[in-house]
C-alpha cells in the first residue's frame, strides 16, 4: 500500500476496518527498509513490537474499541525521547547501549492513543545542533536531494515523515530543531508553547528552552498527534497546567477573521532570492485569507547564554570522564558553556522570563504573527563538510528565525509555501500567543488548503 496518505484520511479508514493496522505497518516497514539506506533517517527500527503493537491494535478496533485517529497508525520518535526496554542514543557513543526502564511521558500518551511506535530517528547529537551532520550513526539526508541537509537537529524525524516512512514523528525544538527540518525536507513542524506538552524522559539540551512536538504531512495531522501528547504533567517541572484546546476543531475554523503580523526587521534580513520570492507570493494569499495583514516590528532576543549554560551543566561530567565518546564538535560546544558564571545565568533567567511575560504584548492589535521559517534553503553537505568550520555559522544562520519564539515560548508551526528551482523546499512560519496553538493551526491548515504545496511528494 501506498504510505504517503494521511492520518486524518487513513483513521477513518482503520476506524471502519478497510486497513489493517497490521497491513499498514508492514507497508511503513517495508518502505523503511527499502528508503531508510539512502537517508540514514532511523538509528533503532523496532519492527517485531511495532507488529505486535499493530496486531493489538487490530484486535481492539475489531471488538470495537477504537481509541481515535491514531489507533494503529505507526509514527517514531527522536532517539533522544526514553523508550522503555529499547536504547535511546541521543545519537552519541556515550549513550549507544543506554536502554531506559521507562517511557517518556509524550511515548505513554501515544501508546495510549493507540499508536504504533515502529522507530527512534537519527538526529544531530545529543541535539547541539541544526545539520544532523553530527551524529555517532552517521548523515542524516534529506529526501527531495540526498547530497543535501535534512535540518537538525531533528533531522530524522522530519526526513522519516516526507519519505512516506511514518505518518508522524515526535521531536524536539531548542532553537528551531522541529522546524527547521520540517521547512528544509517539506512537511509540517509544530513547536507547542512551553510546557504545554511533557518533556519528562527526554534527554534535555537546555530546560528552559526544550519543547516536544510533532512532525507531520499536514496541519490536521500535526494536530492530531498535539491532540494526544498535550496536557499538565503533574511529575513534570516544566510542564504547565493550562486548559487544552480542540485542536481537530481548530483548523476547521475558518481564518477570515484573523488579524495577521507580518514580522519583517531582522526576520526577512538577508534572504535567499527564492525564499524571499516565495514569501511574498505566500503573504498575499494570506492576504485573501484573512481580515487585515499588517506590519509588526518587535525587539528580538539573540543571546544564548542559557542554552550554553544550561547544555554544560547536563554533560560537564560526562564531558570530564569520557569526552572520546562523543563527536569532536559536540565537545567542541558543550565545553563554550564552561564560563558561563552564575551570575551571568541567573541573569539569563531573568531574561527570559521577562521576554516571555512581555511578549503577550505584541498581540495586542493582531492575532498571529508571520515569517519565513528559514532564511535559505537546505544547504549541500558536500559543502559544510569541505568547510567544518563553517558548519556552525550555517547553522545558526538556518536556526536564527525560529530561536526567538523559544525564548518567548510562543507556539509556533512551520508549513511548505514552495519550492526553488532546483525542487528544495521552502516554508513559512507562523506563530501564536502562548496557548492559542489553536489560533496557530486555523491559519496553517487554511493557508495549507488554499495551496498544493503539501500535496507535493518526494519519490513516492
Amino acid at each position: 500500500m501506498n504510505t504517503f496518505g494521511t492520518i486524518s484520511e487513513l483513521a477513518q479508514c482503520v476506524r471502519r476496518r478497510e486497513v489493517s493496522p497490521v497491513e499498514i505497518t508492514r507497508a511503513c516497514l517495508e518502505r523503511i527498509e527499502k528508503v531508510n539506506p539512502a537517508l540514514n533517517a532511523f538509528i533503532t527500527v523496532m519492527a517485531e513490537s511495532a507488529l505486535a503493537e499493530a496486531r493489538v491494535a487490530e484486535g481492539e478496533i475489531l471488538r470495537g474499541e477504537w481509541r481515535g485517529p491514531l489507533h494503529g497508525i505507526p509514527v517514531a520518535l527522536k532517539d533522544l525521547i526514553d523508550t522503555a526496554g529499547v536504547r535511546t542514543t541521543a545519537a552519541s557513543a556515550l549513550y549507544k547501549d543506554r536502554i531506559p526502564t521507562h517511557d517518556a511521558e509524550v511515548v505513554r500518551r501515544l501508546r495510549q492513543a493507540g499508536a504504533v511506535i515502529v522507530g527512534k530517528n537519527n538526529l544531530h547529537e545529543f541535539a547541539y545542533g541544526g545539520s544532523s551532520l553530527v551524529s555517532h550513526f552517521g548523515d542524516v539526508h534529506n529526501p527531495w536531494d540526498v547530497g543535501r541537509i535534512a535540518g537538525g537537529s531533528s533531522g530524522g524525524s522530519a526526513a522519516a515523515v516526507t519519505a512516506g516512512l511514518v505518518y508522524a514523528a515526535i521531536g524536539t525544538d531548542t532553537a528551531g530543531s522541529i522546524r527547521e527540518p520540517a521547512a528544509l525536507c517539506g512537511c509540517v513542524g509544530l513547536k507547542p508553547t512551553y510546557g504545554r506538552v511533557s518533556s519528562r524522559g527526554v534527554i534535555p539540551l537546555s530546560s528552559s528552552l526544550d519543547h516536544v512536538g510533532p512532525l507531520a504531512a499536514t496541519v490536521a495531522d500535526a494536530a492530531i498527534v498535539l491532540q494526544a501528547i498535550a496536557g499538565y504533567d503533574s511529575a513534570d517541572i516544566t510542564s504547565a497546567d493550562a486548559p487544552v484546546a480542540d485542536y481537530s476543531a481548530a483548523w476547521r475554523e475558518d481564518a477570515k477573521p484573523l488579524r495577521v503580523g507580518v514580522l519583517r526587521g531582522y526576520f526577512f534580513d538577508d534572504l535567499d532570492p527564492e525564499v524571499a520570492s516565495a514569501m511574498e507570493h505566500a503573504l498575499r494569499g494570506i492576504q485573501t485569507l484573512v481580515a487585515e495583514v499588517k506590519e509588526v516590528k518587535l525587539d528580538v532576543p539573540t543571546d544564548r547564554t542559557l542554552q550554553l549554560a544550561e547544555s554544560y551543566a547536563y554533560h560537564a561530567e560526562s564531558i570530564a570522564r569520557s569526552p572520546e565518546l562523543y563527536q569532536a564538535e559536540t565537545v567542541r560546544r558543550i565545553r563554550k558553556g564552561e564560563a558561563v558564571t552564575a551570575a551571568e545565568y541567573i541573569q539569563s533567567r531573568r531574561e527570559l522570563e521577562e521576554a516571555r511575560r512581555s511578549i503577550g504584548q505584541a498581540f495586542a492589535d493582531v492575532d498571529v504573527l508571520v515569517t519565513p521559517t528559514m532564511p535559505m534553503p537546505a544547504p549541500a553537505i558536500a559543502d559544510l563538510k569541505a568547510s567544518p568550520e563553517a558548519l556552525r555559522p550555517a547553522e545558526l544562520k538556518l536556526l536564527r528565525n525560529t530561536r526567538p519564539f523559544n525564548v518567548w515560548g510562543l507556539p509556533a508551526i512551520s508549513v511548505p509555501c514552495g519550492f526553488t528551482q532546483s525542487g528544495l523546499p521552502i516554508a513559512l512560519q507562523i506563530a501564536g500567543p502562548h496557548w492559542r496553538e489553536d489560533l496557530v493551526l486555523r491559519l496553517a491548515h487554511a493557508y495549507e488548503q488554499a495551496t498544493a504545496w503539501h500535496k507535493r511528494r518526494c519519490g513516492s
